[in-house]
C-alpha cells in the first residue's frame, strides 16, 4: 500500500483531520489535502502515482521563430557544421527579441 493511499484511507475511511494524518506521517497538510480532493473528484485512480513532468514549455516559441531557433543551435555556417548546445539563458536572450 502506497503512503498516498495510506494517507487518503487515514482522511476518509478513519475520519481524521487532514492535519493530524500530516504530522502523523510526516508529510505536508497541502498535499494530504490535495490527494484527499484528487480522490474525491476521481476515485481510485488518485492511488495511481502521476507524473512530475511539465505540460507545457515555460519557453515556449512559435512557428515564426522555428527558422531562428534553427540557425541558433547549428552555429555559424562556417563548413564545420558543428551542432552546439543551447543552455536556457541563451535560448531565452534570442526568445526576448
Amino acid at each position: 500500500m502506497s503512503k498516498a493511499q495510506l494517507v487518503i484511507t487515514a482522511v476518509v475511511l478513519e475520519g481524521r483531520s487532514k492535519s493530524e494524518v500530516a504530522r502523523d506521517y510526516g508529510v505536508s497538510w497541502f498535499w494530504v489535502r490535495q490527494l484527499v480532493d484528487r480522490y474525491l473528484a476521481e476515485g481510485a485512480a488518485a492511488f495511481e502515482p502521476r507524473s512530475r513532468r511539465p505540460h507545457d514549455l515555460v519557453f515556449g516559441f512559435g512557428a515564426d521563430r522555428m527558422p531562428m531557433v534553427m540557425r541558433a543551435q547549428t552555429g555559424p555556417q562556417t563548413g564545420l557544421h558543428r551542432q552546439t548546445t543551447l543552455t536556457i539563458r541563451p535560448m531565452h536572450k534570442l526568445l526576448a527579441v
